[in-house]
């Protein structure tokens, strides 16, 4: 459902939500080898992210990405938004253009109640939320230590 870039803009969001705290922030490098990405797939995701306002950079050798802690939450779909746009809440499951609830395809109504709930939570959960789960050793974003 999610394209790679947005699953990776998602964890490199997470990733900064845990590293900014009191003001850190964190290169490029560093986040790529954080979420198992290459470099370059990671600087142009971390690129779009700032451009749109969603995390902050700042340059020189004291700079990097991170995000601002008073800004408040930074919700998934925020980051879908951007980076996948959200038809994927909204189009067919198996891709026909003219489905709808009169002339629904096979998988129409399950589908729209999976998408609907997808919806809801990545509406709801911030990637600040998930940080604190790194934080606490429930979470991981890396498939090896």
């Amino acid at each position: 459902m999610l394209s790679i870039s947005c699953k990776y803009a998602l964890r490199a969001a997470v990733f900064l939500a845990a590293r900014s705290r009191n003001g850190k922030r964190t290169g490029i490098l560093e986040i790529a080898k954080g979420i198992e990405a290459n470099e370059h797939t990671t600087a142009k995701i971390l690129q779009l992210l700032a451009r749109e306002g969603l995390i902050a950079s700042a340059k020189g050798p004291t700079g990097g990405f991170y995000l601002h802690e008073e800004s408040g939450p930074l919700y998934l779909i925020d980051i879908v938004r951007v980076v996948d746009g959200i038809g994927l809440f909204f189009e067919c499951g198996l891709g026909l253009k003219k489905c709808s609830e009169s002339k629904p395809c096979p998988i129409h109504f399950t589908y729209k109640a999976a998408r609907e709930q997808l919806l809801r939570e990545f509406s709801s959960i911030s990637v600040q939320q998930l940080a604190r789960d790194l934080d606490n050793g429930i979470a991981f974003l890396k498939r090896s230590s």
